[in-house]
């Protein structure tokens, strides 16, 4: 949910001020940051309700966690150049949680 949370973050700051985000290298994935704003949203809310998901111990929110996560993961990657301390702590984060699913999602499902 926190991931979903930071990605929200990013989509609504890349939409509402393109000034924040400046690029600095020219990179292989060139968007403006509204464009990148609008991915991060709809990430972010599938994220948001896949730990939701996540709480209640369905199998259906693991996978999609994993997958989501993944995603997560590459699009952060290739938001490097627009704000790259940000887009480092959310890929870390994205890490933790695709190894906190497949190494202990069993475990929460066996307590609910």
């Amino acid at each position: 949910m926190l991931v979903g949370a930071f990605g929200i973050i990013q989509g609504v700051v890349g939409i509402l001020d393109n000034d924040i985000y400046m690029v600095t290298n020219k990179w292989l994935f060139e968007l403006k940051p509204t464009a990148w704003g609008w991915g991060h949203i709809v990430i972010g809310l599938v994220a948001l309700s896949t730990g939701v998901g996540l709480f209640f111990g369905k199998v259906w929110a693991a996978v999609v966690a994993v997958i989501v996560s993944a995603f997560s993961i590459l699009a952060n990657f290739a938001w490097l150049p627009y704000y790259p301390i940000w887009a480092i702590i959310v890929i870390v984060f994205d890490l933790f949680v695709i190894w906190a699913v497949t190494a202990h999602g069993n475990d929460f499902r066996t307590r609910t």
